[in-house]
């Protein structure tokens, strides 16, 4: 009934108010906006909405009853006695040209991760069956009825000050990260961070390293920003600042697990990276999306814990370590990006749901965090010893490389291949991504990512034996 009060005010205003309103209920029900059998509202009510008397309605709706428009019941109300004579017609699309910023994006949608069912390789995704969910749910429950009410309301653009101050204790500890608890943006993504950064610390034209091949999201959150893309070659040690570079205003890498390649930034290749950093007066964007997964050695110093100018912005998730939907991120920001960077965000969203950053917070104080780590490092390195194993079984045409850490790992393609199987794998539902789709330029290497850590034992052998037929078939 919405529609009502515009098509009434539609109407010729220097008619009697009477015939108006008749005029507005016969079109609307001549033009399907009132359903046959639909109920009208009370005479009351309409009037009341209309600004009109009751008597006034009560006669509109006398008159179109006459006119057998309406049936009117006794102590149930009136209702719409035929239907449209035409239906109402579609909504027109608008005609207006995006921005070539916007056209840029829906081009560049059809790019971003995909979640791939949980019985593909789909890469990038935590086992759900995994997570400790009856824990988690006391949890909830225990925070709704503590703090339930001022969890209702709004929060804080930077994060609820539990959270921060648990996040920056777990990664001064665990990830030799230097940082206070005032340092801390809690975020709903990754990829809402690097937007961030994209869009407060780039002007139009200044050119971004990024690591070749690298992130898409990185990638178009820098070209939506209006900077030049230069793309540095990774190798065994990764991104190689050294070389006939232009000079950077920011650098994206993802030290301590390259997406997608896999291996791990060496230390003098981040020390010498930091340092063309602090030459060139450039930020840095370092994106720890799994790095709490290492499985054959410890963890290298973060980039911000080597930082001593200052110009190092750590990127965070709880998505590839707690599950998906949880929607929980953060930036560890030097002190004097933390104002611009949450009044940035607060415009855009608000801040993140407040009542699963408390539970989060009291699963790290807790210390059910760093548990469900330890379980979760030992769960994966089985699946991903399993998944070589099964690959050397199965599928010898797969060389996997740079294993060691995260919750994927990329395995190489004879020349030519690539192309050749993508589709028809997909098409059985395997979920791989191909390489070649990581690179900014021509790429030099053709393979697959592989997903495993969501994958029990026997349906990473089945995924396994059907790539294997169809690479020895096709």
């Amino acid at each position: 009934m919405s529609a009502l009060p515009t098509l009434f005010a539609d109407h010729d205003p220097t008619l009697p108010l009477q015939e108006r309103l008749v005029r507005t209920l016969r079109s609307a029900i001549l033009g399907g906006h009132l359903s046959q059998g639909s109920r009208l509202p009370a005479s009351r009510t309409l009037a009341r909405d209309l600004s009109l008397s009751r008597g006034t309605v009560e006669q509109a709706y006398g008159r179109l009853e006459a006119e057998g428009y309406l049936v009117r019941r006794v102590g149930r109300g009136s209702f719409v006695a035929i239907a449209a004579v035409t239906p109402p017609p579609p909504p027109v699309a608008g005609h207006a040209p995006l921005s070539r910023r916007g056209e840029r994006s829906l081009l560049e949608g059809a790019c971003q991760e995909e979640t791939g069912p949980a019985s593909s390789f789909a890469s990038g995704q935590a086992d759900p069956v995994a997570f400790p969910r009856e824990l988690w749910g006391r949890l909830l429950q225990q925070q709704w009825r503590q703090h339930g009410e001022a969890l209702m309301r709004y929060g804080d653009p930077a994060g609820l000050p539990a959270l921060r101050q648990a996040i920056a204790a777990y990664l001064v500890q665990s990830r030799g990260l230097v940082c206070r608890a005032e340092q801390v943006l809690i975020l709903t993504s990754s990829q809402q961070g690097i937007q961030l950064a994209a869009q407060l610390l780039l002007d139009p034209g200044d050119t971004v390293w990024l690591e070749e091949p690298g992130y898409l999201g990185a990638r178009h959150a820098m070209q939506s920003a209006g900077a030049r893309l230069h793309p540095v070659p990774v190798d065994e040690q990764g991104l190689m600042p050294a070389g006939d570079h232009p000079p950077p205003r920011l650098i994206y890498t993802t030290p301590s697990h390259q997406y997608p390649l896999g291996m791990a930034m060496s230390l003098p290749r981040r020390m010498a990276l930091l340092a063309e950093a602090e030459r060139h007066g450039a930020w840095v964007l370092e994106d720890d999306y799994d790095g709490e997964f290492q499985y054959d050695q410890r963890p290298l110093p973060s980039l911000q814990g080597l930082d001593r100018g200052g110009r190092v912005i750590y990127v965070g998730t709880f998505s590839k370590v707690l599950f998906g939907s949880l929607r929980l991120a953060y930036l560890v920001l030097p002190p004097a990006l933390l104002a611009p960077f949450a009044h940035t965000r607060a415009t855009s969203d608000g801040h993140s749901n407040q009542l699963m950053q408390a539970v989060t917070a009291e699963f790290l104080q807790g210390g059910h965090f760093a548990t469900h780590l330890r379980q979760m490092r030992l769960l994966y390195r089985a699946r991903r010893d399993q998944l070589r194993a099964q690959l050397a079984e199965h599928c010898p045409q797969l060389t996997p490389i740079h294993c060691g850490a995260g919750l994927q790992c990329t395995a190489l393609l004879p020349a030519g291949g690539e192309a050749r199987w993508t589709s028809a794998a997909n098409r059985l539902g395997l979920g791989l991504r191909p390489l070649s789709q990581f690179y900014l330029g021509q790429p030099d290497r053709e393979g697959w990512l592989l997903g495993y850590a969501g994958l029990d034992n026997g349906t990473q052998q089945r995924l396994c034996r059907t790539l294997g037929r169809l690479l020895r078939e096709t």
